[in-house]
């Protein structure tokens, strides 16, 4: 039996097949689930400060302040349904699920100020949370936002929030910067313990009869793998912080894939919403087989073997192999 253990964020993990944030992970009966069903970590779904703007008065008070300059920060940001977990749930959540499971417990914050990202920040470390992940979600329409206007904003909560705790720190990014190697090396010097690549933004629908725009979540598909295998590819080895892959996760090809390219720890949400919990053991199996039939010992060993650093033709993640992948069409 190859060796599956890994670190993530400086936790030991025993595999690296992690619980991504879902409806799942929003009760103690589920994070159990979740653990019984063989995830080597748990995010928890993740807490919105609207949450908190709803259900504490001083947190309106924080959002209304400075929101001028990013006023769609909060106008744009993703409805959160009443039955969603509201801040002392969420915290009460974190300290059972310590006590409840052998796995870690990262807490999932989705802010739109900063004072919101620190102060709950620091009362999910308070509550007893191996991690936080900044699952941070931030559009900016406003045509007269600068590209680096929102990068430093981005780099900004990272530096108040790791300032304020000293539990591992990671950042759930999108893919949309224009110098996405640059961008990430910033969150990493600005306090990041790891990145989580990618968050998939979940973009509203035109209904055609009634004519308004509706919200419309589709759950991920294996080809969803691309984008987040190239740049996890890419920067193995280039920076000092773990590399968590998330996105596109149905099957043990997809975990294989990700842990080729550099990845510490593959991240799954849509597979279990399809399949369960169960579903984690298969991906583990399928994991374990694969690396026993193609003779690696453990996942260490397996782990960035096939990063830009690592393969013989390092063109092949670069523009060199936009032109092959078009002339490949048949």
């Amino acid at each position: 039996m190859p060796d599956l253990s890994t670190t993530y964020l400086g936790l030991p993990l025993a595999h690296p097949v992690v619980a991504s944030p879902s409806p799942l992970a929003k009760s103690l009966d589920g994070v159990r689930s979740l653990e019984d069903g063989g995830a080597s970590a748990i995010v928890l779904a993740s807490l919105f400060e609207e949450q908190l703007i709803r259900d504490n008065e001083s947190f309106a008070r924080y959002a209304a302040a400075g929101s001028e300059s990013f006023a769609e920060s909060l106008s744009y940001f993703p409805a959160v349904p009443g039955a969603a977990l509201g801040p002392d749930e969420y915290l009460k959540l974190i300290a059972a699920a310590r006590a409840a499971v052998a796995v870690p417990v990262i807490a999932s914050l989705n802010g739109a100020t900063e004072r919101g990202w620190v102060d709950f920040a620091t009362l999910m470390e308070a509550a007893g949370a191996h991690a936080i992940e900044l699952n941070i979600f931030y559009l900016p329409v406003s045509a007269e936002a600068t590209g680096r206007a929102v990068e430093d904003r981005y780099v900004h909560v990272v530096q108040a929030v790791r300032e304020a705790i000293r539990i591992p720190l990671a950042v759930k990014l999108s893919p949309y910067f224009s110098a996405f190697g640059e961008m990430a090396a910033r969150l990493v010097s600005a306090g990041a313990n790891g990145l989580v690549l990618f968050n998939r933004f979940y973009q509203p629908d035109f209904d055609l009869d009634r004519l308004e725009v509706v919200p419309n979540l589709e759950l991920s598909t294996s080809l969803e793998i691309r984008l987040p295998l190239l740049w996890i590819a890419v920067l193995r080895g280039r920076l000092q912080a773990s590399l968590a892959a998330t996105s596109g996760v149905h099957a043990p090809a997809e975990v294989v894939k990700y842990l080729l390219a550099g990845a510490d720890a593959v991240m799954t949400t849509s597979a279990l919403l399809r399949h369960g919990p169960g579903h984690l053991r298969t991906l583990v199996d399928g994991l374990a087989g694969w690396m026993e039939r193609h003779r690696y010992e453990s996942v260490t060993q397996l782990r960035g073997a096939m990063s830009q650093q690592n393969v013989a033709d390092p063109d092949a993640f670069e523009r060199a192999n936009y032109v092959r992948i078009l002339q490949s069409w048949r």
